[in-house]
């Protein structure tokens, strides 16, 4: 019997906000998403960027530029898409082959991302999730986000490269979604050390706020990554996709600001969320994980002035708070410290 796929809830749904609070304010207020509210600054595209498909050698730029950004050793060690969720069923194809591995078992660090586990269903495994590093080491496959969305959680790169050479050498393979790595200083990514056993997504969107971009890239051994630039083929990112991406990840200026500046921001949400009786419980610099047992009661007293968080059904006393914009802290201080909110 197929499995069954669930109905996977995410940030951002603004229609479903509008259902649930239909006479809130407008214009939303979104702070249900991890994406940076800074959008890098689109440059001018070339009018061929559309008009004429794209150029092989502008992806080879493209993977050598992400290369660099990401310390992979070369660009032959990267497979570029429209986002990094197709790439994983092809990691797990490219490891475990294309029918489904029977008696094999996955495990996901959680909580999580939902579709990594929706995935590695698909594809056949035994899923499991888990909140202890020492319980992937039992799997075929493992699943990391790191930093973990939705709560911060980060996993030392030494721990990381010994649970990848152990699934290794047992025919296994260990998936490390570096979604929110761009955040941190250099160091914590595992991009320059994959093997067969051991692949990295990287995502583009969330740290360059450019998410319906839709780029993403697979880091793997070379022969993985020729197998899934092949089944992908070449023309798998969009010629105005390629331009963006080629301009915001040479722009290493603009990267170290905008992590100097996201910082200064998640700490300036800290205080606020104190003042408002709100501890932070984790997060990233472009998101905080709050815990509370009024949650819901705050999910609802901001979704009705139009200010939309993320919630959590398996978590009710947890929340997840993205960074406002410039032009809307003024109104979340406000909603934040009303005295509805504290009766």
């Amino acid at each position: 019997m197929a499995p069954v796929m669930h109905r996977i809830e995410h940030g951002g749904n603004l229609r479903r906000a509008e259902s649930l609070f239909p006479a809130a304010p407008r214009p939303w207020i979104d702070l249900s998403t991890g994406i940076n509210p800074h959008a890098y600054p689109v440059p001018p595209l070339p009018a061929d960027a559309f008009s004429r498909l794209p150029e092989p050698e502008d992806l080879t730029r493209l993977k050598r530029c992400a290369a660099k950004v990401y310390g992979a050793s070369s660009a032959d060690h990267l497979a570029a898409a429209a986002g990094t969720q197709i790439l994983l069923p092809l990691l797990i194809e490219a490891r475990f082959g294309t029918f489904s591995p029977e008696g094999k078992t996955a495990a996901i660090l959680s909580p999580t991302y939902a579709e990594h586990a929706q995935m590695a269903q698909l594809a056949g495994f035994a899923v499991r999730e888990t909140q202890e590093v020492a319980d992937l080491f039992t799997a075929d496959l493992a699943i990391v986000v790191n930093p973990n969305n939705p709560d911060g959680r980060l996993i030392g790169r030494d721990e990381l490269l010994m649970l990848g050479r152990h699934l290794a050498g047992k025919g296994g393979l260990l998936v490390v979604d570096e979604a929110f790595v761009d955040v941190l200083a250099p160091g914590a990514s595992v991009a320059d050390s994959v093997h067969d056993g051991l692949a990295v997504l990287r995502s583009f969107g969330k740290f360059y706020g450019l998410a319906g971009v839709r780029l993403g890239f697979a880091v793997a051994s070379i022969p993985v990554a020729a197998r899934l630039s092949a089944r992908l083929g070449p023309w798998v990112i969009p010629g105005p996709t390629l331009a963006i991406g080629l301009a915001a990840l040479s722009d290493t200026a603009w990267q170290q600001e905008m992590r100097q500046r996201l910082d200064r921001e998640a700490g300036e949400l800290d205080r606020l969320l104190a003042t408002a009786g709100l501890a932070v419980a984790g997060g990233t610099s472009l998101f905080r994980y709050v815990r509370n047992e009024r949650a819901e009661r705050l999910f609802r007293h901001l979704g009705e002035a139009g200010i939309l968080v993320r919630r959590f059904a398996e978590r009710p006393d947890t929340l997840r708070i993205g960074l406002p914009r410039p032009d809307e802290w003024n109104r979340l201080e406000e909603t934040l410290c009303s005295e509805i909110w504290h009766v």
